[in-house]
């Protein structure tokens, strides 16, 4: 698993708990901070992932 896709997830639910901290007590900016960092984490799993599947890729490439 790349290291990537780690920080995404961590990303992701930083975002959530700020998303739903601000929703609580109505502050907007937090809820967009929060809403940022989840599509931040999104991209950097979606990131990680496409590195997973070019490595994969190069090793399957190696042992042929």
């Amino acid at each position: 698993m790349d290291k990537d896709r780690i920080k995404g997830s961590a990303d992701q639910a930083k975002g959530a708990i700020k998303d739903a901290a601000g929703k609580l007590i109505g502050d907007d900016k937090l809820r967009a901070e929060g809403q940022a960092d989840k599509l931040k984490g999104k991209l950097e799993s979606t990131l990680g992932g496409a590195k997973d599947v070019v490595r994969d890729a190069a090793k399957k490439l190696d042992r042929a």
